[in-house]
């Protein structure tokens, strides 16, 4: 019996909804700005405080405005219902590899976030409890679930891969398709029940799951209760993990003392002469004052090798330690791979923040490694590319 189901009620977009997911931005100006130049995009539900007209008010406050705009896209014919569904995804560009995935509807109770927590769903990252908090109001408030959570199907992802190349091959026209804000093409299909149906879930749910993007949809999804999740299933031919840097908007110590800090901390520092840049893996870089330092920051033997990677010594030992940041400070800004080192530089040397860190991406090992142990990662530290869209393929909660 696969863990993986059919849709009961969709609703897939005719096009003009598509929008990155709310937490892929830098700022919140940007998700503003996106809905001002696009009025139908999901990011105006998502995200209903930031929308032009509701800005100043809180997300809770703005939740019936969520609920209006919703409604007003459905009854325009923004989206368009369907019933017990499966829906193939494409996503393709020039000199790129295609993607594919299949949304799906995922049992919530199949997920597992420790070792010690049976489930065929591995959770992997510490979450913000807030955001949990605003996405769990935001289901309840729209009875809908807009974006999907990302996951990786370990055990049969070649197999699905091939399946899902097949079908979409002989599936013809796409039902919509959407182009992104880097040029990708997402194309979608959706599956009445049937042997096709029936062949993609068991291959979908056909092995462990592991959650490469929507950490806190999948917790939402646990405390609010709700039966099942809205997810793309992918393959691990699908996707890439890029860089996940780390913006400090004010630093709480002169420049000097970080670096005198960090040396008693056991690091290693160097100042190099020229701009900063994406490091190997063992070593982050840091730019601040026009200066770039690489930092060997210390490992401890004595913790799991998820404690050590480059992320968590960052959260640990340079955000912690050294400058007595908790994860949540709103001075911390977790920018991903869609950021260039430039840009990370560019609001440096524009006053728009004092510090940039920039850090090797997780290898597809270590991500492997950490899942297979059932530990977490740190928050904020795998960028999957591509993402999966939101404001595609919606359900509607029963």
């Amino acid at each position: 019996m696969t863990v993986v189901h059919p849709i009961s009620r969709a609703w897939l977009t005719t096009g003009v909804t598509g929008a990155q997911n709310y937490d892929e931005f830098a700022d919140d100006a940007e998700i503003t700005a996106i809905i001002s130049a696009n009025p139908h995009s999901a990011l105006a539900v998502e995200m209903p405080h930031l929308a032009p007209e509701s800005v100043g008010k809180s997300f809770t406050d703005s939740l019936p405005d969520a609920v209006a705009r919703l409604a007003l896209e459905r009854a325009e014919g923004n989206y368009v219902p369907a019933e017990h569904v499966v829906v193939l995804y494409r996503i393709s560009a020039p000199g790129e590899p295609t993607a594919y995935g299949l949304w799906s509807t995922v049992d919530t109770d199949q997920i597992s976030a420790s070792a010690d927590e049976a489930g065929l769903v591995i959770r992997n990252e510490e979450v913000f409890i807030e955001k949990v908090r605003e996405r769990v109001a935001l289901a309840g408030a729209l009875g809908t679930l807009l974006s999907p959570v990302l996951l990786l199907q370990t055990a049969k992802g070649d197999e699905l891969h091939a399946a899902l190349a097949a079908a979409t091959e002989s599936a013809g026209e796409p039902a919509a398709t959407d182009v992104d804000q880097s040029g990708r093409t997402h194309a979608i299909w959706p599956v009445g029940p049937g042997p096709l149906q029936d062949e993609l879930t068991a291959l979908a749910g056909g092995g462990e799951l592991v959650v490469a993007d929507g950490n806190h949809r999948s917790l939402a999804a646990q405390t609010g209760r709700l039966p099942r999740f809205l997810a793309v299933i992918t393959t691990p031919g699908s996707v890439a993990i890029q860089p996940y840097n780390r913006l400090v908007g004010e630093l709480p110590l002169p420049v000097d003392e970080l670096l005198r800090r960090l040396d008693a901390a056991g690091a290693t520092v160097t100042e190099l002469p020229r701009p900063a840049g994406i490091p190997a893996k063992g070593t982050v870089e840091l730019y601040l004052g026009g200066r770039t330092f690489a930092i060997g920051l210390p490992a401890d033997p004595n913790l799991p090798t998820v404690e050590n990677l480059d992320h968590a010594l960052v959260e640990r030992v340079l955000l912690g330690d050294v400058l007595g940041l908790d994860p949540g400070d709103k001075r911390i800004s977790y920018i991903g791979g869609d950021y260039s080192a430039a840009w990370l530089r560019g609001e440096v040397d524009a006053g728009h923040a004092e510090l940039a860190v920039l850090i090797a991406p997780v290898t597809v090992d270590d991500f492997v490694k950490v899942n297979l142990e059932r530990q977490k990662l740190p928050r904020k530290s795998t960028w999957f590319t591509p993402k999966a869209r939101g404001g595609l393929v919606l359900s509607q909660l029963d």
